[in-house]
């Protein structure tokens, strides 16, 4: 696993057609329970419903568009996530 993107992150995954806008990570996906690293909207859509949540793990990032903002808080935040 590769360090966790910030909140924000626009990214287009494998096989993709879309840009993706990151607003969650380390996410179980309900009704499935399944485990995974990030949960995205549409870029520049924005969170329409929970029918178009996209989730997907790191290892599915094709392209990084631009990288969310980072502060100290997001930097001690994705430490602890790293560590999980």
């Amino acid at each position: 696993m590769n360090e966790y993107l910030p909140i924000g992150s626009v990214v287009c995954l494998k096989n993709g057609t879309k840009k993706i806008m990151i607003y969650g990570r380390k996410q179980i996906q309900s009704g499935s329970n399944k485990k995974w690293d990030y949960v995205a909207c549409l870029y520049p859509e924005g969170n329409l419903s929970e029918k178009y949540n996209v989730f997907f793990n790191h290892d599915e990032i094709d392209m990084i568009y631009f990288k969310g903002y980072e502060d100290e808080e997001e930097v001690f935040t994705r430490g602890l996530l790293n560590k999980l």
